[in-house]
């Protein structure tokens, strides 16, 4: 189970990404970091490329369906997560690959997750399972209006960016899976099964 230091490892650059982002106060070492205020931006690649402070206060993409569902979204993240890690646990014999594409999902799950569950408490903002997610990396595509919504800017975390790699992983493990099991037996496996008869 080592690849759990890669979701680990995930974890953290993702709070301490969101930390900087955000900023932090830690009174009894007497540190304080400001952070960016939100809709802050920092062009790295004029428009294509920036670092805007964004919190999402619903799912993928800022849909929000309201404070019941945030209380949803926030316990099927944790079963997801719990769910995950077990899943982890019963293939740990399943090629790297596969098992580091879970681990990244999972990494990225929590990542989130913690979010959710406690920067509404951290920030003083609202309860547990009610904080929002933050996100900052900008990449901007194009803009087209559907529904009074922006299509083709996009902003992100690392954890997303965990989770999609993570998926992306995923379906080419299985996709090498499938083809491995789907080939020919080699021709030193037909001459040993012939040999046997």
């Amino acid at each position: 189970m080592k690849v759990l230091f890669v979701s680990l490892f995930v974890v953290i650059v993702d709070q301490i990404s969101k930390l900087a982002v955000k900023g932090f106060s830690l009174p009894l070492l007497n540190l304080h970091f400001n952070g960016m205020l939100a809709g802050q931006r920092i062009p790295l690649l004029g428009d294509f490329f920036n670092i805007t402070f964004v919190e999402n206060p619903g799912i993928a993409f800022g849909i929000n369906f309201g404070i019941t569902f945030k209380i949803l979204v926030s316990l099927f993240s944790l079963l997801a997560s719990i769910f995950l890690l077990i899943y982890l646990y019963r293939n740990r014999n399943k090629p790297l690959v596969f098992r580091l594409a879970v681990a990244l999902i999972l990494g990225g799950a929590i990542g989130n997750l913690f979010d959710r569950v406690f920067y509404g408490v951290i920030y003083g903002y609202g309860p547990l399972f009610y904080g929002k997610v933050v996100d900052f990396f900008n990449i901007k595509l194009f803009d087209l209006y559907i529904f009074n919504r922006i299509l083709g800017n996009y902003v992100f975390n690392v954890a997303d960016l965990a989770v999609t790699s993570g998926v992306v992983l995923l379906i080419y493990s299985l996709n090498k899976q499938r083809e491995s099991e789907s080939q020919p037996a080699s021709i030193i496996e037909n001459y040993l099964a012939e040999s046997k008869e």
